[in-house]
């Protein structure tokens, strides 16, 4: 079964709850998702460390319910603190 994008959504808002988080059904089958996530966790980390974090918030679910998500993923530009 496919998973819908209030769950994929639920999963990534679960593990980056300060995120920004913007999904697209890229096939109209709940099947092919891109996601844009902005989060600090990913501040100063390599773009497949922060690609392996989303992973892991689907909880395995990648390759089974998901079975393909592009993913953007970056963190929010630092405050000039002015």
């Amino acid at each position: 079964m496919p998973m819908s994008v209030e769950t994929l959504h639920a999963h990534l808002a679960e593990a980056f709850p300060d995120a920004e988080i913007a999904i697209d059904d890229l096939a109209g089958d709940g099947d092919h998702y891109r996601a844009r996530i902005v989060s600090s966790a990913f501040a100063g980390l390599a773009r497949v460390r922060q690609h392996q974090l989303v992973y892991a918030a689907l909880k395995g679910q990648m390759g089974g319910a998901l079975h393909a998500l592009a993913l953007e993923t970056s963190a929010p530009p630092a405050s000039s603190g002015a």
